[in-house]
């Protein structure tokens, strides 16, 4: 269900802005993102797990309160995380 350090510490280095950036817009996003996807496979395959479904909600509604915050505060960046995660497409 959770990705692994490794995983996790792979994305970090991919959106980091400077050397040991882990708590950008950017990082934050990428993943929640690799996160809710992980955890939507789980949902599909265990459709009666309430309590993976309700921190699957927490975790997109996170995602999405950060987006907000980034497109209001340079909508450049914000452009540019959404191409390169592939949300909204």
């Amino acid at each position: 269900m959770a990705i692994s350090q490794e995983r996790k510490n792979e994305i970090i280095k991919e959106f980091a802005q400077h050397e040991g950036d882990t708590g950008s817009v950017e990082v934050q996003v990428a993943v929640l993102t690799e996160d809710i996807n992980s955890l939507n496979e789980h949902i599909k395959t265990h459709k009666k797990d309430f309590h993976s479904y309700r921190g699957l909600m927490k975790k997109i509604g996170h995602r999405r309160n950060l987006l907000a915050y980034l497109r209001n505060k340079d909508v450049t960046r914000y452009r540019n995380l959404i191409q390169r995660l592939g949300l909204r497409r």
